[in-house]
Protein backbone atom coordinates (compact mmCIF):
# COMPACT_ATOMS: atom_id res chain seq x y z
CA UNK A 1 0.00 0.00 0.00
CA UNK A 2 1.17 3.52 -0.84
CA UNK A 3 1.11 6.14 1.91
CA UNK A 4 -1.14 9.04 0.80
CA UNK A 5 0.65 12.34 1.39
CA UNK A 6 -2.12 14.23 -0.42
CA UNK A 7 -4.19 13.72 2.76
CA UNK A 8 -1.48 15.04 5.05
CA UNK A 9 -3.21 16.77 8.04
CA UNK A 10 -2.95 20.54 7.98
CA UNK A 11 -1.67 20.53 4.38
CA UNK A 12 -4.72 19.24 2.53
CA UNK A 13 -3.89 19.41 -1.16
CA UNK A 14 -0.91 21.71 -0.51
CA UNK A 15 1.92 19.14 -0.21
CA UNK A 16 3.22 19.23 -3.78
CA UNK A 17 6.82 18.04 -3.31
CA UNK A 18 8.04 14.97 -1.44
CA UNK A 19 10.70 12.28 -1.33
CA UNK A 20 9.96 8.59 -1.62
CA UNK A 21 11.43 5.21 -2.47
CA UNK A 22 10.68 3.22 -5.62
CA UNK A 23 8.88 0.00 -4.70
CA UNK A 24 7.98 -1.37 -8.14
CA UNK A 25 8.06 -0.60 -11.85
CA UNK A 26 5.85 -1.90 -14.63
CA UNK A 27 3.85 -1.07 -17.73
CA UNK A 28 0.17 -0.38 -18.43
CA UNK A 29 -1.35 0.38 -21.82
CA UNK A 30 2.08 0.69 -23.39
CA UNK A 31 3.27 3.30 -20.88
CA UNK A 32 5.85 2.72 -18.10
CA UNK A 33 4.64 3.04 -14.51
CA UNK A 34 6.30 3.51 -11.14
CA UNK A 35 4.98 2.63 -7.66
CA UNK A 36 6.41 4.46 -4.64
CA UNK A 37 6.23 3.80 -0.91
CA UNK A 38 4.47 7.17 -0.50
CA UNK A 39 3.20 9.90 -2.80
CA UNK A 40 1.59 13.32 -2.96
CA UNK A 41 0.20 12.53 -6.42
CA UNK A 42 -3.57 12.10 -6.12
CA UNK A 43 -4.74 9.04 -8.13
CA UNK A 44 -7.83 9.22 -10.32
CA UNK A 45 -10.97 8.41 -8.38
CA UNK A 46 -14.28 9.74 -7.10
CA UNK A 47 -14.87 11.63 -10.33
CA UNK A 48 -11.57 13.52 -9.97
CA UNK A 49 -8.68 13.16 -12.41
CA UNK A 50 -5.24 12.01 -11.32
CA UNK A 51 -2.33 14.38 -10.79
CA UNK A 52 0.58 14.95 -13.16
CA UNK A 53 4.11 16.30 -12.60
CA UNK A 54 7.54 14.69 -12.58
CA UNK A 55 9.85 12.33 -10.72
CA UNK A 56 13.56 13.06 -10.31
CA UNK A 57 16.26 10.61 -9.16
CA UNK A 58 20.04 10.36 -9.29
CA UNK A 59 20.92 10.22 -12.96
CA UNK A 60 17.43 10.67 -14.37
CA UNK A 61 13.97 12.17 -14.37
CA UNK A 62 10.62 11.49 -16.03
CA UNK A 63 7.31 13.24 -16.61
CA UNK A 64 4.32 11.84 -14.75
CA UNK A 65 1.33 12.10 -17.10
CA UNK A 66 -1.32 10.58 -14.83
CA UNK A 67 -1.81 8.66 -11.60
CA UNK A 68 -4.03 5.70 -10.76
CA UNK A 69 -4.69 3.53 -7.74
CA UNK A 70 -4.73 -0.25 -7.66
CA UNK A 71 -7.87 -0.74 -5.59
CA UNK A 72 -7.01 -4.31 -4.68
CA UNK A 73 -3.68 -3.50 -3.07
CA UNK A 74 -3.97 0.23 -2.48
CA UNK A 75 -0.82 0.87 -4.57
CA UNK A 76 -0.61 4.20 -6.41
CA UNK A 77 0.94 3.90 -9.88
CA UNK A 78 2.54 6.89 -11.59
CA UNK A 79 2.20 6.65 -15.38
CA UNK A 80 5.23 8.08 -17.15
CA UNK A 81 5.52 9.45 -20.65
CA UNK A 82 5.91 6.70 -23.29
CA UNK A 83 9.56 5.74 -23.70
CA UNK A 84 10.60 7.37 -20.42
CA UNK A 85 13.44 5.82 -18.44
CA UNK A 86 12.46 3.98 -15.27
CA UNK A 87 14.20 4.56 -11.95
CA UNK A 88 15.71 1.43 -10.35
CA UNK A 89 13.74 -0.30 -7.60
CA UNK A 90 14.88 0.98 -4.23
CA UNK A 91 16.03 4.33 -5.63
CA UNK A 92 15.21 7.54 -3.80
CA UNK A 93 13.09 9.91 -5.90
CA UNK A 94 11.80 13.41 -5.54
CA UNK A 95 8.23 13.93 -6.65
CA UNK A 96 6.87 17.24 -7.88
CA UNK A 97 3.12 17.58 -8.44
CA UNK A 98 2.15 20.04 -11.19
CA UNK A 99 0.57 22.88 -9.17
CA UNK A 100 -1.69 24.35 -11.86
CA UNK A 101 -3.34 21.02 -12.65
CA UNK A 102 -3.77 20.21 -8.95
CA UNK A 103 -5.33 23.64 -8.34
CA UNK A 104 -7.86 23.09 -11.13
CA UNK A 105 -8.78 19.67 -9.74
CA UNK A 106 -9.26 21.08 -6.23
CA UNK A 107 -11.45 23.91 -7.51
CA UNK A 108 -13.58 21.54 -9.59
CA UNK A 109 -14.06 19.06 -6.76
CA UNK A 110 -14.84 21.70 -4.16
CA UNK A 111 -17.18 23.41 -6.61
CA UNK A 112 -19.01 20.10 -7.08
CA UNK A 113 -19.53 19.68 -3.31
CA UNK A 114 -20.68 23.27 -2.85
CA UNK A 115 -23.04 23.29 -5.83
CA UNK A 116 -24.54 19.94 -4.81
CA UNK A 117 -25.22 21.35 -1.34
CA UNK A 118 -26.79 24.47 -2.84
CA UNK A 119 -29.18 22.32 -4.89
CA UNK A 120 -30.00 20.23 -1.81
CA UNK A 121 -30.90 23.42 0.09
CA UNK A 122 -33.14 24.59 -2.75
CA UNK A 123 -34.94 21.23 -2.66
CA UNK A 124 -33.86 18.10 -0.72
CA UNK A 125 -35.20 16.00 -3.60
CA UNK A 126 -32.27 17.15 -5.73
CA UNK A 127 -29.97 14.30 -4.72
CA UNK A 128 -26.67 13.57 -6.47
CA UNK A 129 -26.61 10.27 -8.38
CA UNK A 130 -23.25 10.69 -10.11
CA UNK A 131 -20.52 13.26 -10.73
CA UNK A 132 -17.80 13.90 -13.30
CA UNK A 133 -14.87 16.30 -13.00
CA UNK A 134 -12.33 15.07 -15.53
CA UNK A 135 -12.43 18.23 -17.66
CA UNK A 136 -13.13 21.96 -17.31
CA UNK A 137 -16.83 21.26 -17.89
CA UNK A 138 -17.89 19.17 -14.89
CA UNK A 139 -21.30 17.70 -14.16
CA UNK A 140 -23.73 16.66 -11.45
CA UNK A 141 -26.42 14.10 -12.27
CA UNK A 142 -29.37 14.99 -10.04
CA UNK A 143 -32.61 13.29 -9.12
CA UNK A 144 -35.77 15.34 -8.61
CA UNK A 145 -35.94 17.05 -12.02
CA UNK A 146 -34.59 20.55 -11.20
CA UNK A 147 -35.76 23.28 -13.56
CA UNK A 148 -34.24 26.57 -14.69
CA UNK A 149 -35.65 28.42 -11.67
CA UNK A 150 -34.02 25.87 -9.36
CA UNK A 151 -30.68 26.28 -11.14
CA UNK A 152 -30.78 30.05 -10.72
CA UNK A 153 -31.78 29.71 -7.06
CA UNK A 154 -28.87 27.33 -6.38
CA UNK A 155 -26.42 29.64 -8.16
CA UNK A 156 -27.70 32.67 -6.23
CA UNK A 157 -27.46 30.86 -2.88
CA UNK A 158 -23.92 29.72 -3.61
CA UNK A 159 -22.85 33.13 -4.89
CA UNK A 160 -24.06 34.74 -1.68
CA UNK A 161 -22.43 32.06 0.48
CA UNK A 162 -19.04 32.19 -1.24
CA UNK A 163 -19.12 35.97 -1.23
CA UNK A 164 -18.83 35.93 2.56
CA UNK A 165 -15.47 34.11 2.28
CA UNK A 166 -15.85 32.42 5.67
CA UNK A 167 -16.24 28.77 4.70
CA UNK A 168 -13.09 26.83 5.54
CA UNK A 169 -12.10 23.23 4.94
CA UNK A 170 -11.87 20.51 7.57
CA UNK A 171 -11.03 16.88 6.78
CA UNK A 172 -11.41 14.77 9.93
CA UNK A 173 -11.21 11.00 9.77
CA UNK A 174 -13.96 9.53 11.96
CA UNK A 175 -15.22 6.11 12.86
CA UNK A 176 -18.36 5.09 11.00
CA UNK A 177 -20.09 4.79 14.37
CA UNK A 178 -19.67 8.56 14.81
CA UNK A 179 -21.10 9.56 11.43
CA UNK A 180 -24.46 10.31 13.05
CA UNK A 181 -22.92 13.42 14.60
CA UNK A 182 -22.47 14.97 11.16
CA UNK A 183 -25.16 16.18 8.68
CA UNK A 184 -23.94 14.15 5.71
CA UNK A 185 -25.40 15.39 2.43
CA UNK A 186 -25.74 11.81 1.26
CA UNK A 187 -25.19 8.42 2.81
CA UNK A 188 -21.75 6.86 2.37
CA UNK A 189 -20.88 3.26 1.60
CA UNK A 190 -17.45 3.62 3.21
CA UNK A 191 -17.00 1.56 6.35
CA UNK A 192 -14.52 1.69 9.21
CA UNK A 193 -12.57 4.94 9.24
CA UNK A 194 -14.27 7.55 7.07
CA UNK A 195 -12.63 10.72 5.77
CA UNK A 196 -15.02 13.65 5.77
CA UNK A 197 -14.76 16.83 3.74
CA UNK A 198 -16.41 19.64 5.67
CA UNK A 199 -16.94 23.27 4.76
CA UNK A 200 -17.89 25.18 7.91
CA UNK A 201 -18.50 28.91 8.44
CA UNK A 202 -16.98 31.25 11.00
CA UNK A 203 -19.84 30.63 13.42
CA UNK A 204 -19.10 26.92 13.36
CA UNK A 205 -22.17 25.99 11.31
CA UNK A 206 -21.83 23.28 8.69
CA UNK A 207 -22.43 24.25 5.07
CA UNK A 208 -21.56 20.89 3.53
CA UNK A 209 -20.39 17.55 4.93
CA UNK A 210 -19.51 14.68 2.61
CA UNK A 211 -17.50 11.49 2.81
CA UNK A 212 -14.76 12.05 0.22
CA UNK A 213 -11.17 11.13 -0.53
CA UNK A 214 -10.48 13.93 -3.00
CA UNK A 215 -8.39 17.08 -2.74
CA UNK A 216 -10.07 20.40 -1.99
CA UNK A 217 -9.35 24.11 -1.65
CA UNK A 218 -8.68 25.27 1.94
CA UNK A 219 -11.26 28.05 1.61
CA UNK A 220 -14.51 27.55 -0.28
CA UNK A 221 -14.26 31.00 -1.89
CA UNK A 222 -11.22 29.72 -3.84
CA UNK A 223 -13.62 27.55 -5.87
CA UNK A 224 -15.59 30.62 -6.98
CA UNK A 225 -17.14 31.40 -9.31
CA UNK A 226 -19.28 28.29 -9.75
CA UNK A 227 -21.34 28.73 -12.91
CA UNK A 228 -23.96 26.40 -14.37
CA UNK A 229 -23.60 26.20 -18.14
CA UNK A 230 -26.59 24.05 -19.08
CA UNK A 231 -28.92 21.26 -17.99
CA UNK A 232 -30.25 18.25 -19.89
CA UNK A 233 -32.37 15.21 -19.20
CA UNK A 234 -30.42 11.94 -19.37
CA UNK A 235 -31.19 8.28 -18.78
CA UNK A 236 -32.98 7.00 -15.68
CA UNK A 237 -34.87 10.27 -15.29
CA UNK A 238 -31.81 12.19 -14.11
CA UNK A 239 -30.96 15.81 -14.90
CA UNK A 240 -27.34 16.50 -15.82
CA UNK A 241 -26.14 19.88 -14.59
CA UNK A 242 -22.98 20.95 -16.39
CA UNK A 243 -20.90 23.54 -14.55
CA UNK A 244 -17.47 25.11 -14.26
CA UNK A 245 -15.64 26.30 -11.15
CA UNK A 246 -12.73 28.46 -10.08
CA UNK A 247 -10.21 29.88 -12.52
CA UNK A 248 -11.60 27.82 -15.39
CA UNK A 249 -15.06 29.29 -14.82
CA UNK A 250 -13.67 32.81 -14.51
CA UNK A 251 -11.78 32.44 -17.80
CA UNK A 252 -14.83 31.01 -19.56
CA UNK A 253 -17.13 33.73 -18.24
CA UNK A 254 -14.58 36.36 -19.22
CA UNK A 255 -14.54 34.97 -22.74
CA UNK A 256 -18.33 35.03 -22.88
CA UNK A 257 -18.33 38.65 -21.73
CA UNK A 258 -15.76 39.65 -24.34
CA UNK A 259 -17.87 37.99 -27.02
CA UNK A 260 -21.01 39.72 -25.74
CA UNK A 261 -19.18 43.04 -25.67
CA UNK A 262 -18.00 42.63 -29.26
CA UNK A 263 -21.52 41.71 -30.37
CA UNK A 264 -22.99 44.65 -28.48
CA UNK A 265 -20.55 47.00 -30.21
CA UNK A 266 -21.57 45.56 -33.59
CA UNK A 267 -25.22 46.19 -32.76
CA UNK A 268 -24.45 49.65 -31.32
CA UNK A 269 -25.92 48.96 -27.87
CA UNK A 270 -24.36 48.67 -24.40
CA UNK A 271 -23.80 45.14 -23.12
CA UNK A 272 -26.62 45.43 -20.59
CA UNK A 273 -29.10 46.05 -23.43
CA UNK A 274 -27.82 43.25 -25.64
CA UNK A 275 -30.68 40.89 -24.72
CA UNK A 276 -33.23 43.59 -25.54
CA UNK A 277 -31.62 44.26 -28.91
CA UNK A 278 -31.37 40.58 -29.80
CA UNK A 279 -35.03 40.13 -28.84
CA UNK A 280 -36.00 42.96 -31.18
CA UNK A 281 -33.94 41.43 -33.99
CA UNK A 282 -35.60 38.06 -33.43
CA UNK A 283 -39.01 39.69 -33.73
CA UNK A 284 -37.93 41.41 -36.93
CA UNK A 285 -36.61 38.12 -38.27
CA UNK A 286 -39.89 36.32 -37.57
CA UNK A 287 -41.77 39.09 -39.35
CA UNK A 288 -39.40 38.96 -42.31
CA UNK A 289 -39.71 35.17 -42.53
CA UNK A 290 -43.49 35.41 -42.56
CA UNK A 291 -43.31 37.99 -45.34
CA UNK A 292 -40.93 35.77 -47.33
CA UNK A 293 -43.28 32.80 -46.93
CA UNK A 294 -46.20 34.90 -48.13
CA UNK A 295 -44.23 36.14 -51.12
CA UNK A 296 -43.02 32.62 -51.87
CA UNK A 297 -46.60 31.32 -51.75
CA UNK A 298 -47.77 34.11 -54.04
CA UNK A 299 -44.95 33.44 -56.52
CA UNK A 300 -45.60 29.70 -56.48
CA UNK A 301 -49.31 30.26 -57.04
CA UNK A 302 -48.56 32.57 -59.96
CA UNK A 303 -46.20 30.03 -61.53
CA UNK A 304 -48.83 27.28 -61.20
CA UNK A 305 -51.57 29.50 -62.70
CA UNK A 306 -49.33 30.51 -65.60
CA UNK A 307 -48.62 26.93 -66.54
CA UNK A 308 -51.13 25.55 -69.07
CA UNK A 309 -53.05 22.44 -68.06
CA UNK A 310 -53.30 19.40 -70.31
CA UNK A 311 -55.82 16.63 -70.56
CA UNK A 312 -54.61 13.13 -69.81
CA UNK A 313 -57.52 10.77 -70.32
CA UNK A 314 -60.16 11.94 -67.86
CA UNK A 315 -57.61 13.93 -65.81
CA UNK A 316 -56.48 17.54 -65.98
CA UNK A 317 -52.72 17.67 -65.31
CA UNK A 318 -50.16 20.47 -65.01
CA UNK A 319 -46.38 19.95 -65.06
CA UNK A 320 -44.20 22.64 -63.56
CA UNK A 321 -40.42 23.06 -63.41
CA UNK A 322 -39.48 25.39 -60.56
CA UNK A 323 -36.38 27.64 -60.28
CA UNK A 324 -35.98 27.09 -56.52
CA UNK A 325 -36.54 24.02 -54.35
CA UNK A 326 -38.05 26.29 -51.66
CA UNK A 327 -41.01 26.83 -54.01
CA UNK A 328 -41.90 23.13 -54.19
CA UNK A 329 -44.16 22.92 -51.13
CA UNK A 330 -46.10 26.16 -51.78
CA UNK A 331 -46.51 25.23 -55.45
CA UNK A 332 -47.98 21.84 -54.57
CA UNK A 333 -50.29 23.55 -52.09
CA UNK A 334 -51.57 25.77 -54.97
CA UNK A 335 -52.89 22.90 -57.14
CA UNK A 336 -56.14 24.05 -58.76
CA UNK A 337 -59.37 22.28 -57.78
CA UNK A 338 -60.03 19.11 -59.73
CA UNK A 339 -56.48 18.92 -61.11
CA UNK A 340 -53.21 17.02 -60.61
CA UNK A 341 -49.93 18.92 -60.37
CA UNK A 342 -46.52 17.40 -61.08
CA UNK A 343 -43.59 19.57 -59.97
CA UNK A 344 -39.82 19.34 -60.33
CA UNK A 345 -37.20 21.54 -58.62
CA UNK A 346 -33.39 21.83 -58.61
CA UNK A 347 -31.47 18.98 -57.00
CA UNK A 348 -33.97 16.36 -58.12
CA UNK A 349 -36.65 17.52 -55.68
CA UNK A 350 -40.05 16.48 -56.96
CA UNK A 351 -43.67 16.26 -55.89
CA UNK A 352 -47.23 15.38 -56.79
CA UNK A 353 -50.38 17.18 -55.63
CA UNK A 354 -53.90 15.94 -56.26
CA UNK A 355 -57.11 17.94 -55.93
CA UNK A 356 -59.23 15.13 -57.36
CA UNK A 357 -60.41 11.97 -55.55
CA UNK A 358 -59.49 9.88 -58.58
CA UNK A 359 -55.73 10.29 -57.96
CA UNK A 360 -53.74 9.53 -54.78
CA UNK A 361 -50.61 11.68 -54.88
CA UNK A 362 -48.49 9.43 -52.65
CA UNK A 363 -49.14 6.36 -54.80
CA UNK A 364 -48.33 8.25 -58.01
CA UNK A 365 -45.06 9.58 -56.59
CA UNK A 366 -43.86 6.22 -55.32
CA UNK A 367 -44.68 4.54 -58.64
CA UNK A 368 -42.86 7.25 -60.61
CA UNK A 369 -39.80 7.03 -58.35
CA UNK A 370 -39.74 3.27 -58.80
CA UNK A 371 -39.00 4.03 -62.46
CA UNK A 372 -36.63 7.01 -62.08
CA UNK A 373 -34.99 6.05 -58.80
CA UNK A 374 -35.19 7.98 -55.56
CA UNK A 375 -37.22 8.15 -52.37
CA UNK A 376 -40.32 9.93 -51.23
CA UNK A 377 -43.88 9.65 -50.05
CA UNK A 378 -46.81 11.50 -48.59
CA UNK A 379 -50.58 11.70 -48.32
CA UNK A 380 -53.30 11.22 -50.87
CA UNK A 381 -53.40 14.97 -51.45
CA UNK A 382 -49.69 15.80 -51.49
CA UNK A 383 -46.38 13.92 -51.70
CA UNK A 384 -42.73 14.98 -52.02
CA UNK A 385 -39.41 13.27 -52.63
CA UNK A 386 -36.20 13.23 -54.65
CA UNK A 387 -35.59 11.55 -57.97
CA UNK A 388 -32.26 10.26 -59.28
CA UNK A 389 -33.35 10.91 -62.88
CA UNK A 390 -35.06 14.32 -63.05
CA UNK A 391 -35.30 14.32 -66.85
CA UNK A 392 -37.46 11.20 -66.71
CA UNK A 393 -39.74 12.14 -63.81
CA UNK A 394 -42.59 13.80 -65.74
CA UNK A 395 -42.72 10.99 -68.29
CA UNK A 396 -42.79 8.33 -65.56
CA UNK A 397 -45.54 10.18 -63.67
CA UNK A 398 -47.60 10.59 -66.84
CA UNK A 399 -47.29 6.88 -67.48
CA UNK A 400 -48.57 6.11 -63.99
CA UNK A 401 -51.54 8.47 -64.44
CA UNK A 402 -52.39 7.00 -67.86
CA UNK A 403 -52.48 3.49 -66.39
CA UNK A 404 -55.04 4.77 -63.95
Amino acid sequence: MTQALYHRPGQEGQALTFTAEVRAVGESGGAPEVALDRTAFYPEGGGQSGDAGRLVWAGGEATVEDTRKDKAGGVVWHRLAPGAALPPIGAAVRGEVAPARRARHMQRHSGEHLLAQAFARVNPAFEVAAVGMTGPECHLDLRGDPGEADVRAAEALLRETLGRDDLTLETPVVDEADLGRYPLRRETKVRGQVRLVIFRDAAGDFFDVSACGGTHVPRAAQAAPVAVLRTERIKSGLTRVTFMAGEEAAEALGGVYQGARALAQTLSVPVERLGERVGALQAELLTARAEVENLRAALAGALVAARPAQTLGTLTVRTLTLPDAALLAPALAAVPAGEVLLALAPGGRCGVASATPAVRAGEVLRAALAVTGGKGGGRAELAQGSTETPEGFFGAAHGVLEQG
